[in-house]
């Protein structure tokens, strides 16, 4: 699955860490990467992961990947994580991750220009809004510097609650921000929306909003992934639908 929100937010860190973001170069970068995920991932949410080291989340995806991460340079601790799959990994292993989720027959003439973003998590004590600016960033220069065109990836909801949030915030945001027609997904293992009540007032995760407020699309209904027990959402980002505002908050900080 792809997380490319948040699970949830955190209080702030209580000192203003001194935080770099950039592509993993190391081999030992990308193990520090790869147990941050486990941490959040089976440690804090009780994820079952597929991965053959305890400790470590690592799948057949990671080696045709680029990784971002967010240091904090105080600590020499690795603080948050995206991973990336460009055209041309994708390619290579042969399909995206979110095709295990979902039918992306409609974006086959897009798969040249797109990239999809996974595996997003930010240690509880940096879940502040410099931190995701950061990663958005580094995300941002990574489209740009590489001329890619579209972001994808799922956006994931916690089913604690049995769903009743998730499909409120389907409901909420398939209102204003639902794709083209021509970009549509459709989920290989749907949420029955009809059989979950929605919540009254659901909390849209921040990076969804942030998303969402950039120019997104939802890309049709949920999928439920049992592994990690989230209701996900595909998310599409054309990066021509990107306002002025967005483009230069996050491209031109500093990375």
């Amino acid at each position: 699955m792809d997380h490319f929100v948040n699970t949830r937010e955190e209080s702030a860190a209580r000192h203003k860490p001194s935080l770099h973001v950039a592509l993993v170069n190391s081999p030992s970068e990308l193990l520090a990467a790869q147990q941050l995920r486990w941490r959040i991932f089976a440690d804090e949410l009780g994820a079952r992961l597929p991965s053959r080291t305890a400790g470590v989340d690592h799948d057949l995806y990671d080696p045709f990947c680029d990784h971002l991460i967010v240091r904090d340079e105080d600590s020499g601790c690795i603080v948050g994580t995206y991973r990336i799959l460009s055209p041309d990994g994708a390619a290579a292993i042969g399909s995206y991750y979110s095709e295990s989720e979902f039918d992306l027959t409609r974006f086959t003439n897009l798969r040249s220009r797109m990239v999809e973003v996974g595996r997003s998590c930010i240690d509880a004590d940096y879940r502040t809004g410099a931190t995701i600016a950061l990663l958005w960033a580094g995300l941002a220069r990574y489209m740009q510097d590489n001329g890619h065109e579209y972001l994808i990836g799922c956006a994931s909801i916690g089913m604690r609650d049995g769903g009743h949030n998730a499909v409120g915030i389907y409901n909420r945001v398939a209102e204003a921000h639902l794709a083209p027609a021509e970009y549509h997904v459709f989920p290989r293992y749907p949420l029955p929306l009809d059989r979950i009540s929605p919540a009254e007032k659901p909390e849209v995760p921040p990076l969804v909003k942030g998303y969402l407020r950039a120019g997104a699309w939802i890309c049709g209904e949920p999928a439920w992934d049992p592994d990690f027990n989230t209701a996900d959402l595909l998310i599409m980002l054309p990066m021509s639908r990107v306002s002025d505002r967005y483009s230069r908050h996050f491209v031109e900080r500093q990375i």
